[in-house]
């Protein structure tokens, strides 16, 4: 989880020696970019979508092996996207790391949003539902944290664990053959979470006055996560 923090805080006037008015000016700058990447997101989304190729494609990535394979190249494409972002003071660069992430968010989602919204019987309705939980959810924790300026960097160890964890879970489920069901999903979306309210108390620690792009990157990251696996858990209503 370090990668989704800025590497040189040394030069920077970090959020936590402002005053009350200018963190308030820097949590605005950096929800108002969290908006615009969910925003952005949608608009990528529905143009791929309108790609039968781009879809069939990405279909066809979901079957075994290919599934490994895909997730791999999601890896490293965000993993090249955030160090964008986050190891430069340059605008211009940091707003194209968070737009190449952002499209890489939108092009993994095809698969599971193409199923439930023309596979599933009811799919408009789950996907609002999915998407009305998930920002409530991204909301109240959010809102919790910034409220109660409470720490939450102790979630850091159990994180790196919990992700290592289902990473290797969803390894040996697609060598295995075995699905990992509803409780998986419901695991994942704590672990999200717990990624949300992790991020959000560690705003004032680790970025600067200007950092506002890589820290809306970050919260962004979590909230995609989180609602990957809202939307898992209303699709495996259905």
């Amino acid at each position: 989880m370090d990668n989704q923090f800025p590497q040189n805080t040394s030069n920077k006037i970090l959020i936590e020696s402002l005053s009350d008015v200018e963190r308030a000016a820097f949590y605005r700058k950096t929800y108002a970019h969290v908006a615009g990447g969910v925003l952005t997101f949608i608009l990528f989304e529905y143009l791929l979508l309108q790609s039968e190729t781009i879809v069939e494609f990405m279909l066809s990535m979901t079957e075994g092996y290919k599934w490994l394979l895909m997730l791999g190249g999601f890896m490293l494409a965000t993993r090249y996207a955030e160090s964008l972002a986050m190891k430069t003071t340059d605008k211009n660069t940091q707003y194209l790391g968070y737009g190449i992430y952002i499209f890489f968010q939108a092009l993994i989602f095809v698969p599971l949003i193409f199923i439930a919204a023309f596979y599933m019987e009811s799919g408009g309705e789950i996907l609002y539902q999915a998407a009305i939980v998930t920002l409530g959810l991204f909301t109240g924790l959010s809102a919790v944290v910034l409220m109660t300026k409470s720490d939450f960097s102790f979630l850091k160890t159990g994180l790196t664990i919990g992700f290592f964890i289902a990473i290797g879970l969803i390894i040996a489920g697609t060598i295995f053959g075995f699905s990992l069901g509803l409780w998986f999903s419901v695991a994942m979306c704590l672990l999200a979470g717990g990624s949300i309210l992790y991020q959000t108390s560690n705003l004032v620690k680790t970025y600067g006055v200007d950092d506002y792009i890589p820290a809306a990157l970050g919260l962004f990251a979590s909230l995609m996560l989180l609602f990957w696996y809202v939307l898992s858990i209303f699709m495996s209503r259905d």
